[in-house]
C-alpha cells in the first residue's frame, strides 16, 4: 500500500503535501461558510456561483494550462503557483479581520483562486509522474488522494472551531502559513533523483492532448462520467452547509460534516493504493456506488443519519476519481500526459460552473434534500454510460465454464506512440512493405490477360 514512500522525493512531497492540504480544506471551509452566512443570508445560489467563479479557468485555459505544464520545469511552476495561492489567502483573510469584505469582492478573490489553480492542478498532478517510476504511479496517485482526504478529515473540523471561537479571517492566515510546507517540499527534493521527462518527438502543440483523447473511447467514456459527477455530484460544500443549517447546526457541524465524508474518502483511497493498477471497470461501479449512497442520504432524517451516509458517498466518489486519475495518467503517453491531464482536471473542475449554480439554485427553490437527490440521478446516469460502453466495447461476455454466468475481459493499459511529425528524414528511412514471396509466385503464375 506504501510502497511510493521508498522514494526519498516523494516522501518530501507527500508530507509537504498533507499539511498544504489541511490548510486548503479549512480555506475552502471558511470561504463557503462565510458566502453563505457572513455575506448572504444563506443564499445556496450565491455560494453555488462562488464555486463556479473558482473552477472556471481550468476549463477556460485547458489547453494553455497542460502545454504550460508539458512545456516548463514543475517543480519551478509548482514554487510560483504556491507561493501565489499563499498571497491570496493572505489578501483575503486581511479583508475579513478589517471587515471591507463584500460579495462582489469575494466573487473576484474566488475567480482568482480559480485562475492560480488551473496552472497549478495539471503541473501537480503530472508531478508525480515526475518523482516515481510508471510502475508505481497509480500507488502514488492513490496515496495523493489518502493524503488530500487525510486532510479532508482533519481541515473543516478544525475550520469550523476556529469560525466559531475567533472569526471567519484567521482561517485564511492559517491556510497561508501551510503553503510554507509545501514550498519547503518543492526545494527539499533532489533535481538529480527525478524521472527523465519524455519530449514529443515533433514541435508541442496544443491540440495534440485533444486528438489523443478523441481517439481513446475508453478516456471519454471515463471523461463523460467525471464531468457528470464533478458538475452535479460533488457540490458537497452546497450539501453539507444546507444541511447544517436545515439540522439546526452551526460552522463547527458544518465542519464535522466534511470531516466524516473525508473519512470515507479516506477509505477509498487507501483501498485504491493496494489495487496493483487502475482499472475502469471501478470507476463504472465507483459511479454505482456514488449514485446509491447519494441517494440513500437524501432522505435521512436525523444529522447523525445524513452523517453516516457520507461516509459511504466520500468512500464512493474517492474510489471513482482515484481511479480514473490513474487510469489517465497510466495508460497516457508519456509525451502527452500534462496536456491528458489538464484536460481531465478541465472535466473534472470545469463541470463546477456548469453544475453548481444550477444544485444551488435548487437547494435555495425546493431544498437541500431535492439538490442531493439531483447529484443521484447524474451519477446513476454516469453509471449508465460506463455500463453501456462496457456492453458495447465487447468487455461483456458468456462466460465459457459457467452456463448462467457472464465474464468480464481484463482492462489493461493502453500503449499509444505518439505519431512522429513528417520529415524528409523520416519518409527517406520509413521501410515500405512488400508482399511476401508466395504471393509473388502465385502473380507470377497467373497466365496474363
Amino acid at each position: 500500500m506504501f510502497r511510493s514512500f521508498s522514494v526519498f522525493n516523494y516522501r518530501v512531497w507527500f508530507f509537504g503535501a498533507l499539511v498544504s492540504n489541511v490548510g486548503a480544506w479549512m480555506q475552502a471551509t471558511a470561504l463557503s461558510w462565510v458566502v453563505l452566512t457572513g455575506l448572504t443570508d444563506n443564499d445556496a445560489g450565491a455560494m453555488g456561483i462562488t464555486m463556479a467563479l473558482q473552477f472556471a479557468p481550468p476549463l477556460l485555459l485547458v489547453g494553455v494550462t497542460g502545454w504550460v505544464a508539458d512545456r516548463f520545469d514543475r517543480r519551478r511552476l509548482l514554487v510560483v503557483t504556491q507561493s501565489a495561492l499563499m498571497l491570496v489567502g493572505l489578501v483575503i483573510g486581511t479583508l475579513l479581520l478589517t471587515g471591507v469584505m463584500t460579495l462582489p469582492l469575494m466573487y473576484a478573490f474566488a475567480f482568482a483562486l480559480g485562475l492560480i489553480s488551473a496552472f497549478d492542478n495539471p503541473a501537480r498532478q503530472a508531478f508525480v509522474s515526475d518523482i516515481v517510476a510508471r510502475e508505481i504511479a497509480a500507488n502514488a496517485v492513490a496515496l495523493n488522494a489518502a493524503s488530500f482526504n487525510g486532510a479532508r478529515m482533519i481541515g473543516p473540523a478544525v475550520a469550523g472551531i476556529v469560525i466559531v471561537a475567533v472569526g471567519t479571517g484567521w482561517v485564511f492566515f492559517i491556510n497561508a502559513a501551510t503553503f510554507l510546507a509545501m514550498i519547503v517540499a518543492l526545494f527539499l527534493i533532489r533535481p538529480g533523483e527525478l524521472i527523465p521527462r519524455v519530449q514529443s518527438p515533433g514541435a508541442a502543440r496544443l491540440a495534440d492532448g485533444f486528438r489523443y483523447v478523441r481517439g481513446r473511447p475508453d478516456l471519454l467514456v471515463a471523461f463523460a462520467m467525471v464531468f457528470l459527477l464533478g458538475a452535479f455530484g460533488m457540490n458537497f460544500p452546497i450539501f453539507a452547509s444546507t444541511m447544517a443549517i436545515e439540522f439546526g447546526r452551526d460552522a463547527d457541524g458544518y465542519g464535522l460534516l466534511s470531516s466524516i465524508l473525508a473519512i470515507g474518502s479516506l477509505a477509498g483511497a487507501l483501498m485504491a493504493a493496494r489495487r496493483d493498477r487502475a482499472r475502469i471497470r471501478v470507476v463504472i461501479v465507483g459511479a454505482g456506488l456514488f449514485a446509491a449512497a447519494a441517494a440513500v442520504s437524501a432522505f435521512m432524517p436525523t444529522y447523525w443519519l445524513y452523517a453516516l451516509t457520507l461516509m459511504f458517498t466520500g468512500f464512493a466518489v474517492v474510489t471513482t476519481l482515484t481511479t480514473a486519475n490513474g487510469y489517465v495518467q497510466t495508460t497516457t503517453d508519456p509525451a502527452l500526459r500534462g496536456r491528458v491531464l489538464a484536460l481531465y482536471m478541465a472535466i473534472l473542475m470545469g463541470g463546477t460552473p456548469v453544475g453548481a449554480p444550477i444544485v444551488g439554485w435548487v437547494a435555495d427553490q425546493f431544498g437541500p434534500r431535492a439538490a442531493i437527490g439531483l447529484g443521484a440521478i447524474a451519477a446513476f446516469v454516469a453509471f449508465g454510460i460506463g455500463v453501456t460502453w462496457m456492453l458495447v466495447s465487447g468487455r461483456v461476455h458468456r462466460s465459457e465454464t459457467r452456463r448462467f454466468a457472464l465474464s468480464l475481459d481484463e482492462t489493461r493499459p493502453i500503449s499509444v506512440v505518439a505519431p512522429e511529425e513528417f520529415s524528409d528524414e523520416v519518409a527517406g528511412t520509413t521501410p515500405i512493405a512488400l508482399p511476401d514471396a508466395a504471393e509473388n509466385v502465385d502473380r507470377r503464375a497467373r497466365p496474363a490477360r
